[in-house]
């Protein structure tokens, strides 16, 4: 079987979004995003698609590793967000933004629920001014 061509695109089902294949035959899922992460950084606003390719690949290892590593350790075939807090318990930086998207997380169900709650209520009131 022939490799598959980098330079290839692939139309996803269901969207407009065209993903680039990898060497292995593998959607290339975040080449959008790492071009405006890299362009952020200071690279150029194109960078070459070679080096997008390479930390995409570094992206996937690292992602993979940790997913491999946080089924080990908590529960048997299941990753906890307990479970990737302690792995990345020893790096301060990354401990630090784990902990930060954690809390805004939290921060966000709090905001959704409480937008649901008025929304909620908006209505009620709507109801019983209608009757």
């Amino acid at each position: 079987m022939a490799a598959v061509d980098e330079e290839q695109f692939e139309e996803e089902e269901g969207n407009d979004a065209q993903l680039a294949l990898c060497s292995d035959g593998r959607k290339r899922l975040f080449s959008k995003e790492l071009r405006c992460m890299m362009y952020g950084f200071g690279d150029d606003q194109n960078p070459y698609t070679e080096s997008v390719d390479i930390i995409e690949d570094l992206v996937i290892e690292f992602i993979t590793e940790m997913t491999h590593k946080a089924m080990e350790i908590g529960r048997t075939g299941r990753v906890q967000v307990e479970d990737i807090v302690f792995l990345v318990r020893k790096d301060p930086r990354k401990y630090a933004r784990v902990k930060d998207l954690l809390t805004m997380n939290e921060e966000l169900k709090k905001a959704r629920k409480a937008f649901d709650e008025v929304k909620y209520a908006g209505k009620e009131a709507l109801q019983t001014q209608g009757n």
